[in-house]
C-alpha cells in the first residue's frame, strides 16, 4: 500500500459524491505514491440504497490498495431535515465514526479533502496533526461571493438576504467579475428571513479560511480572472483548479437503449434536450407552457419530464415516471416522432450523441462542465442553490450561452416556483439556442478543446494537481 494515504469524505448526495470519486481517480492515476480512503455516510433526505449501490458499482471497478471505500455506521437519531442547522449537525454526528474508522486502520493519514458541505471535519485533520484541503465541486464564483459577503459581513455587517428582497433590482460588485451581479440570482436561501442559511454559509467560509487548500473543480482558462483573484487575496487558501472532473462512463440502466435509438434516426444538431438535474420538476401549469413553446418552435426535442413528489422538504421527483398526465391535450399525437418525453436521463451519453444541437439546462455545475465538454451549446434554466449565479456567469460574463431564464429559482422546501415562464419565453430561448451565432459556437467549440488539453501533461489542471500533490506531500513529512 502507498505511504500516502488521503482521507476523502464526500457529501452523499449525487453530484457531490460521484464528482469526488472521479476526482479520486484522477489523483491515483497520475499519482502512484498515493492512496485513497473514501468515507461514506448517509443523509435522511437521499435514497440509501442509491448511494450503496454506487458506491458498489465503483468497488468492482477500483483497484482496492489505491482507493478504499468505507460506510459509515447509520446514526441513531437524526435531527429533522427542515431544521436550520441540518447539515451541520449531520456532519457533526458523523465525527466519532470517522476517527473511529480512521484509527481502525494500520496507516496514519496525510491529509483530509472535504467535501464543502464537511468543512467543519477540519477539526478531525487538526487532531491527527495533518493538512486539510476543500474539495469545491462547484465553480469558482460561487467560492467568490461565499468569500465576500462573509468578509462584508464580518468587517461591515452587511447581509445581502437582510438588505434586499430576492426580487429587488439592485446589483451588487462581486470580485473578479467583470459585470455587476443581479441580487436576484443569488441563492435564493440567502434571502429566507429566519432560516439561519445566510450564518451557515458565513459560517463554511470561515472554515474554508482555516484549511491548507481549496481544490475546484473547474479550469482556469473558464473562470480566470476569478481564481486569480482568489489566489491573490490575502487570508484565503492556496486555489487548485484541477477541472474539469467528470464521470464519462456510460450509464446502461434500463430503458437507455430506447433514448439512443431514438437519437440514432434523428438528423445531426437537430435535437433540443431538456434536462433540469436531480431536483428538477415542474407543476402543471409550468409543463403546459414549455409543451406549448416547444411545439411552436418546431425543432426536435428530447424532454426529461419528471413528474415531481406531492411531499415537499427536499424530495427528489421520481426517475421511472414521466408527468405526460400534465401536457396539454393531444399534444404527443400532434408531436408524433419529432419530440420523445422521457424520465431518467443518461445525461452524457444523450449530450455526447451527435444528434444534441442543443441543451435547456438547469445549469448544476456538473451539467455545465458535461455540455462544454462535449461542446453542445446550452440555454439557461436555473432551478436552485447557486444555479442562477452559474447561468449568469455563462450568459452575461462569458458569453457562452443563450438565455430562458436567469432568475428562476424553485423553493426546494416549499416545492414551488414564483415565476411562471411562458411559451413564448420558451420558444424564443429555445429558437436562439439553435440558431446560435457562429461566434458563440466557436467560442463553445475553442472551451471544448480546452476542456480536454487542461488535463493532458502539461495543461494547467494537470499541473495545478501536481502543485497540490507537492504541497501535501511537503505538509506531511
Amino acid at each position: 500500500m502507498s505511504k500516502t494515504e488521503l482521507i476523502f469524505v464526500p457529501t452523499p448526495g449525487k453530484g457531490h459524491l460521484i464528482s469526488t470519486i472521479e476526482f479520486t481517480k484522477l489523483i491515483v492515476k497520475h499519482h502512484p505514491e498515493i492512496s485513497v480512503l473514501v468515507l461514506v455516510f448517509h443523509m435522511p433526505i437521499h435514497n440509501s440504497s442509491n448511494v450503496d449501490s454506487y458506491i458498489e458499482s465503483q468497488s468492482g471497478k477500483i483497484d482496492p490498495n489505491r482507493i478504499t471505500f468505507v460506510t459509515l455506521p447509520p446514526l441513531e437519531d437524526t435531527p429533522d431535515p427542515a431544521s436550520r442547522n441540518f447539515f451541520h449537525s449531520i456532519v457533526e454526528l458523523q465525527k466519532p465514526l470517522i476517527k473511529q474508522a480512521i484509527e481502525n486502520r494500520s496507516i496514519k493519514p496525510s491529509g483530509f479533502v472535504l467535501d464543502l458541505m464537511c468543512v467543519n471535519l477540519v477539526d478531525i485533520a487538526k487532531e491527527f496533526q495533518v493538512p486539510s484541503y476543500i474539495y469545491f465541486t462547484t465553480g469558482a464564483c460561487l467560492l467568490s461571493l461565499m468569500f465576500d459577503l462573509q468578509k462584508r459581513f464580518d468587517e461591515e455587517g452587511f447581509d445581502v438576504g437582510e438588505e434586499y428582497s430576492i426580487d429587488s433590482d439592485a446589483v451588487i460588485d462581486l470580485p473578479g467579475l467583470k459585470n455587476r451581479v443581479p441580487v436576484r440570482v443569488l441563492p435564493l436561501l440567502l434571502f429566507e428571513k429566519g432560516s439561519g442559511w445566510s450564518k451557515f454559509f458565513n459560517d463554511l467560509s470561515r472554515r474554508f479560511r482555516e484549511t491548507d487548500g481549496i481544490l475546484i473543480n473547474t479550469l482556469m482558462e473558464l473562470e480566470q480572472n476569478i481564481i486569480e483573484d482568489l489566489q491573490s487575496t490575502k487570508n484565503i487558501p492556496p486555489i487548485y483548479p484541477v477541472g474539469p472532473i467528470l464521470a464519462l462512463e456510460e450509464d446502461l440502466r434500463k430503458g437507455r437503449d430506447s433514448i439512443m435509438e431514438w437519437l440514432d434516426v434523428q438528423p445531426s444538431s437537430s435535437v433540443v434536450f431538456l434536462c433540469f438535474g436531480s431536483m428538477g420538476s415542474f407543476d402543471a401549469d409550468q409543463v403546459k407552457e414549455i409543451a406549448n413553446g416547444l411545439e411552436h418552435s418546431g425543432h426536435r426535442f428530447l424532454w426529461s419530464l419528471r413528474k415531481p413528489v406531492n411531499e415537499n422538504s427536499y424530495v427528489v421527483p421520481s426517475e421511472d415516471e414521466t408527468f405526460e398526465v400534465a401536457l396539454p391535450q393531444g399534444f404527443l399525437d400532434r408531436i408524433g416522432n419529432r419530440g420523445k418525453i422521457i424520465g431518467w436521463a443518461p445525461q452524457v451519453q444523450i449530450l455526447s450523441h451527435p444528434a444534441i444541437g442543443g441543451f435547456v439546462s438547469h445549469c448544476g455545475w456538473n451539467s455545465i462542465l458535461e455540455s462544454m465538454w462535449f461542446g453542445v451549446p446550452i440555454a439557461t434554466w436555473p432551478m436552485y442553490s447557486e444555479q442562477s449565479l452559474n447561468a449568469f456567469e455563462l450568459v452575461k460574463e462569458f458569453n457562452l450561452a443563450v438565455e430562458i431564464k436567469m432568475d428562476y429559482q424553485r423553493n426546494l422546501k416549499e416545492n414551488e416556483a414564483k415565476i411562471l415562464v411562458k411559451a413564448e419565453e420558451v420558444e424564443i430561448g429555445v429558437t436562439k439556442l439553435m440558431g446560435m451565432d457562429d461566434d458563440m459556437k466557436d467560442r463553445i467549440r475553442e472551451l471544448k478543446n480546452k476542456c480536454r488539453l487542461v488535463l493532458e501533461h502539461g495543461g494547467s489542471s494537470y499541473n495545478w494537481l501536481s502543485i497540490f500533490v507537492r504541497d501535501l506531500l511537503k505538509s506531511s513529512i
